[in-house]
């Protein structure tokens, strides 16, 4: 259907034009129930709000908001660069909110930039993030929105990722290269996309290589650091402990360094280590530790870059930009000579 307005939306749930109006907004005038029957059909419907007869957008704000789990991560900070490096010459301030890797904070957040204090959305979601409405909601409100890093597929616009299957592939397959025979990979969450993906690559590797399903093994990591120190030394405490281990991210590998100093377990000599991680640090520890380097100033950059293009031409269809920049992988001696 094409000119798909408020009334329509009204007509066809028999509801009042204004209660449609305040649903699209979540105002709390409406109902749970009513919110999620009007944007079910909007989305059905595939209803986009004029943006002549929006009041909300009729200013710009030069502001743009940027939703990420944590920046304490070196991969984050290096994405606000990127993204800053952007907004500075558009002469935009950058709003940054932190989730904390929880749903309903990432949720409040989309809520509160709903009332129109931004021009767009720079988005990657917290571990805890399955439903889309709230995100939905933004963009039915006509705000330009971007995932970078991490992504809802379902969501009809722009990305900017990297190649995470292929990752955890060439990653494996550099570990059983090595020798390894018990390569384990420790994700820090079991339903985030890119995780999925480093782990089907890593299945991948191990199943051309002959090993049953049975002997692949995934260990899944919580957000509390006690819970994954846990769950690591557990592992490698094992009667068949690991010879290798490939971490989803940087936080755990450098647990599994602490945890191997006090278990007495030498790196890259009973224990070969790699991690998708930016640290800066990498090359000093102590060995000095392999990484997937994932290119996260220009997903920043290019985020940004497509995000403006989307906030400054009326025509500009955000959903046909799908962009994948590969990561790198560094050899260090944490995976032997």
């Amino acid at each position: 259907m094409n000119n798909i307005t408020i009334q329509v939306l009204a007509d066809t749930l028999k509801i009042s034009k204004s209660s449609v109006s305040k649903a699209l907004r979540d105002s709390h005038e409406i109902s749970t129930e009513t919110k999620k029957k009007v944007l079910a059909l909007a989305a059905k419907l595939n209803y986009s709000p004029n943006p002549y007869a929006s009041s909300l957008r009729k200013k710009k704000s030069k502001t743009i908001a940027v939703v990420m789990p944590e920046i304490a991560d070196s991969f984050f900070s290096l994405v606000i660069n990127g993204i800053q490096s952007v907004a500075e010459k558009k002469g935009y301030h950058v709003l940054i909110y932190l989730s904390h890797e929880k749903y309903s904070n990432e949720k409040n957040i989309l809520n509160e930039i709903h009332n129109g204090r931004v021009d767009g959305l720079l988005i990657s979601i917290s571990r805890e993030t399955k439903n889309s409405d709230h995100i939905k909601r933004l963009q039915l409100a006509g705000v330009p929105i971007v995932f970078f890093d991490r992504e809802i597929e379902s969501i009809h616009t722009a990305s900017v990722i990297t190649n995470d299957f292929e990752c955890g592939y060439i990653a494996t397959k550099l570990l059983l290269d090595k020798g390894c025979k018990r390569p384990v990979f420790f994700s820090h969450s079991a339903s985030l996309q890119i995780c999925k993906k480093r782990a089907e690559g890593f299945r991948l590797a191990l199943k051309k290589e002959g090993y049953n399903k049975k002997d692949i093994q995934i260990v899944y990591g919580t957000d509390n650091e006690k819970d994954n120190d846990t769950l690591i030394k557990k592992s490698l405490s094992a009667k068949k402990r690991p010879d290798a281990i490939l971490a989803s991210v940087e936080k755990l590998a450098i647990q599994v360094y602490m945890a191997s100093q006090e278990l007495d377990i030498e790196i890259p000599g009973e224990l070969k280590v790699l991690a998708f991680s930016n640290i800066e640090t990498a090359s000093i520890l102590n060995p000095p530790l392999s990484t997937i380097t994932q290119p996260a100033f220009e997903i920043g950059k290019t985020a940004a870059t497509i995000l403006f293009k989307g906030i400054e031409k009326k025509h500009f269809k955000l959903e046909n930009e799908k962009i994948i920049i590969p990561s790198v992988l560094i050899e260090r001696k944490s995976t032997g000579n």
